[in-house]
């Protein structure tokens, strides 16, 4: 964080021609207030001193005994550090002892005032993964971050338990909307109620992701770190960002509603199944987690919102599709998820499923991605840090992250071809368990699919519309599937459904139009 940080106030100052302290001031004025902790860098920071060397300087960044010296750029070639990033620090730590015993004295960035009682909030949501923001305690929320609605349908009444997206109409909604989809009352014509004329029999279901945190779409914005683009709207979705953990549920694959403002397009399961079905408005969960695997989805599922009695059916897209195999390990493969241990995680949570989904829903098993795709894509280009002095490249990040042993993935992110290789072939062993699974295990509550990850398709899909294959990744941390890959990754999916599994999908409702016009009619409510 400290690199990344200082790396910006250096180019910032280089790119508009000013001191260090011009480009700190310049870039406290992009950021909101409360989140302007880096103003006690200033100090520190010098131009001749690249970004390591401030932040080792400042002990953010540290050496254990017997481990490397950890850079993303190369060593010093000024010449009074003509002997490397040793000497460097060795000039550059009188000068930022003071704001380095400073910076001791906060255990995190939740140590300081202004952030304090944000950070509360984000420990509460990342222990429990339900709503901070729910009055009711039914796990939905009129609140958008925070796991509010962005991950989960927008209760339509937060003081009533009995009231919330996915139900089943209590009598028909003759008198008051129970289960949020926006149809209720009567019409006045026959006396019959609108959600009994127009969502009786039309097959109504949910959709819900169990993932990892390419489900909740992990994205942090390039322009946050590219200067030659920044201004103060560059920063205007800061805090939305934070308080949903640097996740966009709300663009996702598989939940996204709202329209992208983080480029690309959103398409989504959910719009699809909105779009085919009016009556599934506002039916989606997104109970997925950054680092989210097979095997601690197991405590995650826990707080799915789903009554066997109340509520209507469910397509379940469970999407674990790299941490099984990804870990920052140095002895990455022997902390990969066997097998053995896959085929029993997944089970559990199978059986946890069969026990609290109504009768009637649908459950798809999405194989382990190729990483191989992330290296022979990227290694070579130039990252956003690197992109204004050709100074940083994804495979210098790659070797950094590991260095520091934060890796999001040793396995794939690494010039060891070998190692990569080995990495894929587990990924694919996985795969193929859960393809057994799907082929052999049967359950109450729901019949049970697989599908690989279409990221071959995607692929070919978007060079069709000419697009490059990098394009597909999140540019930033060089790992996540991008907007455009999750939108286009939505319609390799739907049309695999209606051709393999049309029962998943459910029939068109035929009043969709008339349920439209009325919405219209009464000012879209």
């Amino acid at each position: 964080g400290c690199v990344l940080v200082v790396s910006v106030i250096e180019q910032l100052a280089q790119w508009h021609n000013s001191t260090v302290k011009a480009a700190m001031e310049r870039l406290c004025d992009y950021i909101p207030g409360k989140f302007q902790i880096i103003r006690h860098m200033s100090c520190c920071i010098d131009r001749e001193m690249n970004a390591d060397v401030v932040c080792h300087s400042l002990r953010l960044c540290k050496q254990d005994p017997g481990q490397p010296l950890c850079h993303l750029y190369s060593p010093p070639k000024r010449e009074k550090y003509s002997s490397g990033l040793f000497h460097a620090l060795a000039h550059a730590r009188p000068k930022c002892q003071i704001i380095s015993k400073s910076f001791m004295g906060f255990s995190s960035v939740c140590a300081f005032p202004l952030l304090a009682n944000l950070c509360e909030k984000m420990k509460y949501v990342l222990r429990n993964k339900l709503p901070f923001e729910d009055f009711d305690g039914d796990k939905f929320s009129t609140f958008p971050t925070l796991r509010g609605y962005h991950w989960r349908g927008r209760d339509c009444d937060d003081k009533n338990t009995t009231v919330y997206p996915g139900r089943r109409p209590d009598n028909w909604d003759a008198k008051s909307d129970s289960n949020c989809n926006g149809i209720w009352g009567v019409d006045p014509k026959d006396g019959i109620p609108y959600e009994e004329k127009f969502c009786k029999g039309a097959d109504s279901k949910g959709v819900v992701l169990l993932g990892d945190s390419a489900g909740a779409h992990f994205h942090i914005p390039p322009e946050w770190m590219t200067v030659t683009q920044m201004s103060a709207k560059s920063f205007a979705n800061l805090p939305v960002a934070f308080s949903d953990e640097l996740d966009w549920p709300q663009f996702s694959e598989i939940t996204g509603f709202l329209n992208s403002t983080i480029g690309g397009w959103t398409d989504s399961l959910y719009l699809r199944l909105r779009k085919r079905n009016r009556c599934n408005h506002r039916d989606l969960q997104n109970i997925s987690q950054n680092g989210g695997s097979s095997g601690n989805l197991l405590s995650l599922i826990k707080s799915l919102a789903r009554n066997q009695m109340l509520d209507n059916p469910a397509i379940v897209i469970y999407a674990t599709i790299g941490n099984d195999v990804c870990n920052g390990e140095r002895d990455t493969l022997a902390h990969m998820t066997t097998p053995k241990e896959m085929l029993s995680n997944v089970v559990q949570a199978l059986r946890f499923l069969d026990s609290h989904l109504p009768n009637g829903s649908h459950v798809i098993l999405t194989g382990l991605v190729d990483g191989r795709f992330l290296w022979d894509n990227l290694h070579d280009r130039y990252h956003p840090l690197g992109q204004l002095n050709k100074d940083v490249t994804y495979s210098q990040l790659y070797s950094f992250l590991d260095c520091l042993q934060v890796s999001p993935c040793s396995g794939w992110l690494t010039p060891n071809e070998t190692l990569r290789n080995l990495t894929s072939e587990r990924a694919l062993q996985l795969s193929n368990v859960l393809k057994e699974i799907a082929r052999s295990e049967k359950f109450v509550n729901f019949d049970i699919f697989y599908m690989d990850f279409p990221l071959r398709q995607t692929a070919e899909e978007w060079r069709k519309m000419g697009g490059e294959p990098w394009q597909l990744i999140e540019p930033v941390d060089g790992f996540h599937p991008s907007q455009i890959a999750a939108a286009l990754g939505t319609g390799i999916t739907w049309k695999k459904a209606l051709r393999e599994w049309p029962q998943v999908l459910g029939k068109e409702n035929p009043f969709n139009d008339q349920i439209e016009a009325i919405f219209k009619d009464q000012g879209g409510h």
